[in-house]
């Protein structure tokens, strides 16, 4: 017995206890730390389980009336649904969330829900979405400037400008919106002759010397020489485009040969042999090669609002809504018209 009691009393067995003692602890909180992870793990994965598959409308209200995500949570999510394009989940977490919330919450909610059927398409429910905001709230600048944006896609132009009045109320800059959506309803107004809607289109470009790719595309289809004749030699680069598919008997000859840019551009081209070299690579590889390979200029557009980049020319930004941002960026492509051409030549 006595040797057992000094065996207890050695501090060599204190310590070893000790460490025992930790040993046993540390085992025990890293086991339930991994179940823990675990646990949660797996609760994660069935929450996001249920939409993986689009929840019913009932099992939604649900979900969101079991407060298991705060309002702030779900609205988050439904902006990732929206950016992914998967407008339908959006839409009826939208909804769902208005039916809950107080009505003086819910005009955040409103307007996102009125952006979602505006991406999604749904021209008249965002157009009522907007309208009810409105209404209670009429000092709604973004709520106004998507009506703006929904009567113009929806080719109502009157009642987009009838917008403006309230949103240079508001100090909003509208000059720029004004002149043109003016300038669209006159292109798509069928009651005018093609004389008058060019007339109108200067007088409107005159003003500001703004929207030159819209208008000038117009005037060079219909009636190039009043385009040359009003031409702005200051939008030549941007209008490159349009200047490059010109047929070559609706040149001018006599202000080509007075613009550098111009006398490249068509040197280019081979329509003339004003230049023999040019400061713009592209223009100097197509004047060197003089045809002796199939090459040509194949353009893409870029946004100076928000740098996003199109295949096509765009007068309002699709992704910002930016208008006149549109900046012209060309490469050398092989030209695939004109092999086309030849061989449908070698055939006959």
């Amino acid at each position: 017995m006595d040797m057992f009691y000094i065996g207890f009393r050695d501090p060599l067995f204190s310590v070893i206890i000790f460490f025992t003692i930790i040993f046993v602890i540390t085992f025990f909180s890293y086991w339930w730390g991994r179940y823990k992870r675990k646990e949660d793990s797996n609760h994660l994965d069935k929450f996001l389980e249920q939409f993986r598959a689009l929840p019913t409308k009932t099992e939604l209200k649900v979900l969101i009336s079991s407060g298991e995500l705060s309002e702030k949570s779900w609205l988050l999510l439904a902006t990732s649904y929206s950016k992914n394009g998967d407008y339908e989940k959006s839409i009826d977490i939208y909804n769902e969330i208005l039916k809950l919330t107080s009505k003086t919450k819910a005009n955040e909610t409103m307007f996102l829900l009125g952006k979602t059927y505006f991406k999604a398409g749904f021209l008249e429910r965002s157009k009522q979405i907007f309208l009810e905001i409105l209404k209670h709230n009429p000092r709604t600048p973004q709520a106004l400037h998507y009506l703006l944006l929904v009567y113009e896609y929806m080719r109502d132009y009157k009642a987009a400008l009838d917008v403006l009045e309230p949103l240079d109320e508001l100090q909003e800059d509208i000059l720029l919106d004004e002149m043109y959506l003016k300038a669209l309803a006159l292109l798509n107004d069928s009651k005018l002759s093609e004389e008058e809607k060019s007339r109108k289109l200067l007088e409107i470009y005159k003003k500001s010397s703004r929207l030159a790719y819209m208008i000038f595309e117009y005037l060079f289809k219909v009636n190039p020489k009043i385009a040359w004749d009003n031409f702005d030699l200051c939008k030549s680069e941007l209008l490159t485009e349009v200047l490059w598919k010109i047929d070559l008997k609706d040149l001018n000859l006599d202000i080509i040969s007075n613009n550098e840019y111009l006398k490249d551009l068509y040197s280019a081209r081979g329509d003339v042999k004003y230049s023999q070299a040019s400061s713009v690579f592209e223009l100097d590889v197509l004047i060197k090669i003089k045809g002796r390979v199939n090459a040509t200029l194949s353009f893409e557009y870029v946004c100076s609002n928000c740098k996003g980049t199109y295949p096509f020319a765009f007068n309002r930004c699709s992704s910002c809504h930016a208008i006149d941002t549109a900046m012209v960026e060309y490469t050398l492509s092989k030209d695939y018209v004109k092999e086309y051409s030849e061989e449908n030549n070698s055939f006959q």
